[in-house]
């Protein structure tokens, strides 16, 4: 199961059996193969090596220099070691789904939203469950085709899939016949014991012998994952998020609606939300809509915008009053130093590109070495502002885990 999961053509031609899709790929064991699939499909794409965990050496590129960089030095391509070429989907929602199979039945055990969008590592991504802007007919497609997958591998235990959304269509990015590092997460948020019960599958019983410990998916509170980055241990270190996974830890928060769960969740994870003071936002142009509205929550609570000159005009046209402050290059003062001097609360930081990477890097490095929250990605800024919004409605409440779990 693992190898029909792993190799990427006989994976391919079962999603083919099966009607499911995939984002545009190819298998390239040669330098020429890598340009010949690129030019096929187009930029941007993800490449990785085959049989690798966490991400390993997994990238996104962007242009020729890029792709003919990694190939020179990321991975050794090769007949027995070819790399894996997907169309990388911009702007996706990204969907975990773990699931439990006998070999006859299938039990959906967690479906899980991510909050960054595709590209970032799902071990680095926040995540819902249940999720918290999918229609109830999209999370009911996303259960049927996992439960397809799993009966077409033949999966007995444990099996994880990756799902893209975009334009309302999902695409299979991954499927691992295995446990995931999501089994302890959905196992928390929906009280099922999902580890036990598919090592008893394994052993030989069915998931109708498991009957009693089985849990829907679906749940009446919100439990939202975190991921715990140890960038704060390693000075220099790029804090921008990619699809190699870097993080070393997770937590979890618990509430009735996402905004506070998510607000947990930050807490968690050492990340204290301001209350008020000034937000530096800069975001590709890609992010600028989502970005609207993240920074007029962020207003409408009396907030100072900050922004390079590109975002601050698209805000101040959509309504939203920004000041232009100058980027790191632009001269002095600059975001930079007004970080350094206590003048920035937040940063909302989005980028694409080599150049754009390297422009922000000091940008990154200042919000962490001041330990002020930031967000590399739209979806997480616009979490967070919904979350620093809920927390003005009212205290927020500790209770046991058992407390949500028990009741359903």
């Amino acid at each position: 199961a693992i190898d029909l999961a792993e190799d990427r053509e006989r994976f391919q031609k079962l999603l083919q059996d099966l009607g499911l899709k995939q984002p545009p790929n190819g298998l390239a064991r040669s330098a020429e193969e890598a340009f010949e699939i690129v030019g096929r499909i187009g930029y941007p794409v993800v490449i990785r090596p085959s049989y690798v965990l966490g991400g390993r050496a997994m990238e996104i590129v962007r242009d020729d220099a890029q792709l003919g960089r990694y190939i020179r030095e990321a991975v050794v391509v090769s007949g027995k070691s070819p790399v894996l070429i997907d169309g990388y989907l911009s702007n996706a929602t990204e969907v975990d789904v773990d699931a439990i199979c006998d070999g006859a039945a299938v039990h959906v055990a967690g479906v899980m939203e991510h909050i960054e969008e595709a590209g970032v590592h799902s071990g680095d991504s926040a995540c819902s469950l249940p999720p918290y802007s999918l229609s109830q007919d999209t999370i009911a497609e996303l259960k049927k085709q996992t439960e397809q997958m799993a009966l077409a591998l033949g999966v007995r235990g444990l099996m994880n899939v990756q799902f893209a959304i975009k334009d309302d269509d999902i695409y299979v990015l991954e499927v691992n016949p295995r446990a995931s590092r999501t089994v302890p997460f959905v196992a928390k948020a929906t009280g099922s014991p999902v580890a036990a019960i598919a090592a008893r599958v394994m052993a030989g019983e069915t998931l109708g012998d498991c009957a009693a410990d089985l849990r829907p998916a679906e749940t009446k509170h919100v439990a939202v994952k975190e991921a715990v980055l140890p960038f704060a241990r390693f000075p220099g270190v790029d804090t921008l998020l990619g699809p190699e996974m870097r993080s070393t830890g997770e937590v979890m928060g618990i509430d009735a609606t996402f905004e506070r769960a998510f607000l947990k969740s930050q807490m968690g994870a050492g990340v204290k939300l301001p209350d008020a003071g000034r937000v530096f936002v800069s975001v590709r142009d890609d992010d600028k809509e989502t970005m609207v509205d993240a920074a007029r929550i962020l207003v409408d609570m009396g907030f100072t915008i900050l922004a390079t000159v590109g975002t601050a005009s698209f805000l101040n046209a959509a309504g939203v009053p920004a000041e232009v402050v100058k980027k790191v290059y632009e001269g002095r003062p600059n975001i930079v130093d007004r970080m350094k001097d206590g003048d920035v609360a937040l940063v909302f930081n989005t980028t694409e590109g080599a150049q754009s990477v390297e422009d922000s890097r000091d940008l990154r490095a200042a919000a962490l070495h001041g330990r002020i929250p930031y967000y590399t990605t739209a979806a997480g800024a616009e979490a967070a502002s919904r979350a620093i919004r809920d927390r003005r409605t009212g205290a927020l409440e500790v209770a046991p885990l058992q407390d949500y779990t028990a009741k359903r």
